[in-house]
């Protein structure tokens, strides 16, 4: 007869689930003003395509473009 094999649980130390999620406190508050045009586009796409965050739409949107700019223009040697 085959034996079963015991499942092996991975087990993350509790100290470390603590540090990551200290680490991804927002502590830094930034203010954008938009005009009616932008405002009305936003709530548009939000209504079009069910977003719940406003806030994590506009912060993925911004560091999107922002990580992509920065991985084009990485400085370079030669």
């Amino acid at each position: 007869m085959a034996r079963k094999k015991k499942s092996q649980q991975l087990t993350v130390d509790p100290a470390y689930y603590e540090k990551q999620r200290l680490a991804l406190l927002r502590r830094h508050r930034q203010v954008i003003y938009l005009n009616d045009l932008e405002r009305s586009a936003i709530d548009e796409y939000c209504r079009r395509f069910n977003t719940r965050s406003r806030s994590a739409l506009l912060r993925e949107s911004i560091m999107e473009r922002i990580l992509s700019e920065l991985e084009e223009n990485h400085p370079t040697l030669f």
